[in-house]
């Protein structure tokens, strides 16, 4: 490894992980000569996922961040239905995010640092939580944090770390998109035992009376 200084350092390691970023495919498909206006290496797309030229729509990762499968996948049931005539935007509130490592990651919305100082995190971890301890899950350091409003409480973003969470990510991703504020998670009966209830816990630990921690 060279660091910025120029300097060599040798680190041993067991395996090496290269990941070199991914690009938009917009080569070979002349789109210069549709005249569609670009946004660096991406196609520019208003909120129905239209093009600057007329009936041309673009989606996934030709559009640009989140480059993710299931955002490709709403965007491209959007334009079908607007093709069909239907009025219809894309405007998410939150995608998630999932790495399907061992353990697994979700983030779905803002993490902290994202948030700002001022915002109220609650995290509550597995290692409290029946079916995480179940599963032999409860020593892997894994947690659900919420990230939420200081003023209001709404809720600004969910992230997760552990066994089989990639499985939650869709009750994250509701609670974003239909704006719940921490009260209202605290206030659902999660199914005990369940990973399920980390999600009610972190928000009973935002408002500062989480039971099992």
């Amino acid at each position: 490894m060279v660091d910025k200084s120029g300097a060599e350092h040798v680190l041993p390691a067991d395996n090496i992980l290269v990941t070199v970023g991914r690009r938009p495919p917009t080569e070979g498909w002349g789109l210069e000569e549709m005249a569609i206006e670009r946004d660096g290496a991406f196609v520019k797309v208003d909120d129905q996922c239209a093009t600057s030229t007329r009936n041309v729509w673009a989606i996934g990762d030709l559009v640009g961040e989140p480059m993710l499968a299931h955002k490709a996948s709403a965007q491209g049931e959007i334009v079908a239905a607007i093709i069909a005539g239907q009025r219809r935007r894309f405007d998410p509130a939150a995608i998630p995010a999932i790495c399907f490592t061992e353990p697994e990651i979700v983030s779905v919305g803002l993490d902290p640092a994202a948030a700002g100082p001022s915002a109220i995190v609650g995290v509550f971890p597995f290692q409290a939580n029946g079916r995480a301890l179940s599963m032999d899950a409860g020593a892997d350091r894994g947690f659900v944090r919420v990230v939420a409003r200081a003023d209001n409480h709404r809720l600004l973003g969910v992230q997760a770390v552990g066994q089989h969470v990639s499985e939650l990510s869709a009750a994250f991703t509701q609670a974003l998109e239909m704006g719940a504020v921490l009260e209202d998670i605290a206030g659902v009966i999660a199914a005990h035992p369940s990973l399920g209830e980390a999600f009610h816990e972190a928000a009973l630990k935002g408002l500062g009376h989480a039971i099992h921690v």
